[in-house]
């Protein structure tokens, strides 16, 4: 058994999760005499006609002890005779489910608390998904108000079978129902003397006795294996240069062999500081500087491991809880967080999200606020991961808005996807810079963006008339014709605006490395959208050129007759009415074509790229 519990309070708006902590630490005399005062005192004011509320210790924010609800975490930590603990009692509103995924992601074991009254609501059943998604295999389902349904036993049976089903449908392996008043105190810390026919644990006994540390509850921590995520490379002087991090897995011992991640260079270990002095050996658990006895390319990110068994990937299948307001779109870009690696990701496939009530898998191509599902994620590059069930660490992520940089989902990996290990990019004689030679240019594209009406395709067809002339070789992919052809199975909603630009800057990558010089005409509302595209074709090979045109100028314009069509409700998701234009913050080229004409702009561009893309790839 450990010394320190980790431990959560869950469940649905007003179950009692405050109180229970509170007179738990009331009863076993863990508060100071400054703190109990303080609690009697505020009590008086309370909303129990002047009865101690013990909610008042763990509810700390003032709108918390308004509304009478908890809103954010709450860590506390004490000790009793027999054990410490960290409880993280977290919110019960479906509002604030991101915070108590946080909550859960620490803890070892979860105590879920539910209204006799009541019994499962859809937020237990919720929280209970949510700690099994988590990775917490140990449960204490807390009965409470048993006062309030006059301390029946058939109540409580019947609630306790029904958790017994739910137990079952996730999949959850140590679990204990206990029958409580958290107000009264009854089997908190001491037997209730109003529910003789229980003859089971209170809810402080069962905690300082139940045994988390077992082989089975920590997969993360096998000896034979060696795992130390890299933190920071620290190199102080031209004679050092050492890797910290904590070891998350395993021993390390001076003269190891170990393997860098993802690279797979191997090296040994030639010193271990621990503390900032040396040593022979390193655990789980322990942050430690590793020198290897050769230089090998370690950075922020990677992994000193030793026969792990970690798998390296751009691709693989995660279960995710997504905890944005706005929903979630198939090809939506995100960063992603695991380890201490950071790296740009896209959500490829929602393969199925899961009903709260019933487990079923329904097939979804979006995703709102507190759903869960399974997805496919995409990577830029290979990152080092493992299937969460095999290591905690390396199989857990979170998904960061990259407009925002909220952190929109966390999840964990189920296994990584094998096509990914069947794919190998294939190496040409004839190369790009061979093609670019031929041409005598050096190939780029040629982004235009802007709202409908604004010029882009005017503009790009005069450029491409005068590189013509010029001798160059180009290609001019439109908006529309790309639609009327490839693109013609997708729709205006958000998820095919997103595919929508995703293939054609995989075509424009394509045809820069055919050694072209690509012009590229496309709305392309969304920033994000447009950096993915940056992305894929490349830094050096993207420029992007705003075609700022007013609203009203456009709509004054209206070449296609498409905006009086969308301002009569014709038209949903057209861009500027019904849907958000987003201007990019920093373009290469901004034209405005209220002041120039379309030859003009074409001619700006023009002397651009002639002093910056025109000379041949050396």
């Amino acid at each position: 058994m450990t010394d320190l519990l980790k431990f959560i309070t869950c469940g649905s708006v007003d179950d009692g999760k405050s109180t229970l902590i509170g007179h738990m630490l009331y009863d076993a005399k863990l508060l100071f005499a400054d703190q109990e005062q303080a609690l009697e005192l505020e009590s008086k004011v309370g909303s129990r006609g002047g009865g101690i509320d013990y909610s008042l210790l763990l509810d700390g924010l003032m709108a918390e002890r308004e509304q009478g609800i908890t809103i954010d975490v709450a860590y506390r930590f004490f000790t009793t005779d027999s054990r410490s603990f960290i409880v993280a009692d977290t919110p019960g509103h479906e509002e604030y489910t991101r915070n108590m995924a946080v909550g859960a992601s620490f803890a070892d074991l979860a105590v879920i608390l539910l209204d006799a009254r009541q019994g499962i609501l859809v937020q237990t059943r919720r929280h209970a998904r949510i700690c099994a998604l988590m990775g917490i295999r140990y449960y204490c389902f807390a009965v409470n108000k048993m006062d309030l349904v006059s301390w029946k036993q058939e109540t409580f049976s019947r609630i306790e079978n029904d958790l017994k089903k739910l137990a079952a449908e996730l999949g959850l392996e140590h679990i204990i129902v206990i029958p409580v008043s958290a107000t009264e105190g009854d089997n908190v810390t001491l037997p209730s003397a109003n529910m003789t026919w229980y003859q089971g644990p209170t809810i402080l006994s069962y905690l300082e006795t139940v045994d988390v540390a077992d082989e089975s509850a920590r997969p993360d921590r096998p000896d034979n294996k060696f795992i130390l995520p890299v933190q920071r490379v620290c190199h102080p002087n031209s004679s050092f240069r050492g890797f910290e991090g904590q070891i998350e897995a395993g021993t390390v011992t001076l003269g190891d062999l170990v393997s860098v991640l993802p690279s797979r260079q191997k090296a040994k270990v030639q010193e271990i500081l621990v503390g900032g002095k040396s040593g022979r050996q390193a655990a789980s658990g322990m942050p430690v500087t590793l020198v290897l006895d050769r230089e090998i390319d370690v950075s922020r990110g990677c992994v000193i491991e030793r026969d792990s068994g970690l798998n390296v990937a751009d691709l693989f299948q995660a279960e995710l809880l997504w905890t944005d307001d706005e929903h979630l779109a198939e090809g939506k870009s995100f960063l992603l967080k695991i380890g201490s690696r950071e790296i740009p990701a896209s959500v490829m496939k929602i393969k199925y999200k899961t009903d709260i009530n019933t487990g079923m898998h329904i097939a979804a191509s979006k995703l709102n606020k507190n759903e869960i599902a399974v997805c496919d994620i995409s990577v830029a590059q290979d990152i080092v991961f493992a299937p969460f069930e095999e290591n905690h660490v390396m199989g857990s992520f979170i998904l960061i808005d990259r407009v925002t940089n909220q952190t929109a989902a966390c999840g964990v990996i189920r296994h990584h996807l094998r096509r990914s290990d069947n794919l190998v990019w294939q190496e040409m004689e004839i190369t790009r810079k061979l093609r670019a030679n031929r041409m005598e240019q050096k190939p780029v594209t040629l982004w235009f963006t802007g709202l409908s009406g604004a010029g882009k395709s005017t503009i790009a067809d005069a450029l491409e008339k005068k590189l013509y002339t010029q001798g160059r070789f180009t290609m001019l992919l439109d908006g529309d014709n790309i639609r009327m052809g490839l693109n013609r199975n997708l729709g205006f909603k958000q998820e095919d605006r997103i595919e929508n630009i995703r293939r054609v800057a995989e075509v424009a990558k394509l045809m820069n490395d055919a050694g072209l010089i690509v012009l590229v005409s496309f709305i392309s509302p969304y920033r994000l959208d447009r950096a993915k595209a940056r992305r894929i074709i490349g830094q050096d090979n993207f420029v992007e050129i705003y075609v700022d045109t007013p609203l009203e100028e456009c709509e004054r314009r209206d070449v296609k007759g498409l905006y009086k069509k969308a301002r009569k409700g014709k038209i949903p998701n057209f861009t500027g009415i019904s849907s958000p234009y987003e201007k990019p913050k920093h373009p290469e080229i901004t034209l405005h074509t209220e002041e120039t004409t379309p030859e003009e702009c074409a001619d700006q561009v023009l002397n651009y790229i002639l002093s910056e893309y025109m000379e041949s790839e050396e």
